[in-house]
């Protein structure tokens, strides 16, 4: 097994691995991983990959479910695996099957320190992020968050947020960015009209401050297309803004994916109240 070359933060009372964010006395207790996790012990276990082993996994299930589910064109680095150039900077969060130990869940995280070593980040592809340079130092961003299709329930999604939580109170890290995909064909809706309607609703009611805008490099053409329409945005878009998120502009389209992506930040100190509690615990925003 391959060490990883990244910093890598053990999510578990197992011993910390080497060049670890979080050095010996920070390694979480039993009880706080119980808490973090949420769902009854046994059914899934939380945990940042430490060899390059594991990110194989996650990028496993990336690939089943953006290549074989949803038709993303990726990059064949690696038959059966998503991978970009992203991946080797990024620390890689897995949720497994308590029984089975297969990845059901993953998010990958690239820190300040890291983006800078990769000379961006992703969403430097998609957007022109000028705005965020004075949130940089202390921002991370989000990316290819996916679950397999047959445990798509809120605790996975919870473990994955309560890890994400964790990291970002013990990094002192205060934002999270990301690209939040909204698919061309989206509850039965073709062309692209389903983003461009979700765009219209957001932009009215959870759009950033104009300090914080970002301009899409390859815009998706809102402007002809039916933005009329009543249709919900996807769970993730849901789950973000449920923390508080904000869109920090119009949809870029990826071809690849044959998606648009919405702009999305959460700020730690625009949680609700109720998630700064849970999530947070001691760190919660005063």
């Amino acid at each position: 097994m391959k060490e990883l070359p990244t910093p890598t933060f053990a999510f578990s009372p197992v011993g910390t691995p080497r060049r670890s964010l979080h050095p010996g006395p920070h390694a979480l207790t039993s009880a706080a991983v119980a808490r973090l996790a949420a769902p009854p012990v046994g059914q899934i276990s939380v945990s940042w990959a430490r060899h390059q082993d594991e990110v194989r996994e996650a990028q496993r299930l990336r690939y089943q479910v953006f290549a074989l589910e949803m038709g993303a064109n990726l990059a064949r680095t690696l038959p059966g695996h998503d991978i970009d150039l992203f991946d080797d900077y990024c620390e890689h969060l897995l949720v497994r099957d308590g029984e089975t130990r297969q990845v059901i869940g993953t998010y990958r995280v690239l820190t300040p320190a890291q983006a800078s070593r990769a000379g961006g980040m992703y969403s430097d592809i998609e957007f022109d992020l000028v705005r965020l340079r004075s949130l940089r130092s202390r921002m991370v961003e989000l990316g290819r968050s996916c679950v397999h299709e047959d445990h798509r329930n809120g605790s996975v999604i919870l473990a994955l947020w309560g890890a994400l939580a964790e990291f970002m109170g013990r990094n002192q890290l205060d934002t999270m960015i990301g690209c939040a995909s909204i698919p061309m064909q989206h509850k039965g809706v073709p062309g692209g009209h389903a983003a461009a309607s979700i765009w219209r609703q957001l932009s009215q009611t959870h759009l950033a401050g104009i300090e914080y805008r970002v301009t899409p490099r390859l815009a998706l053409p809102v402007e002809k297309l039916d933005n009329s329409l009543q249709v919900e945005p996807p769970a993730l878009i849901k789950g973000y803004l449920r923390l508080g998120a904000r869109v920090l502009g119009a949809p870029a389209w990826d071809p690849d994916f044959n998606s648009a992506d919405l702009p999305m930040m959460v700020r730690v100190s625009d949680l609700p109240k109720r998630f700064q509690k849970s999530f947070l615990g001691n760190n919660a925003a005063a």
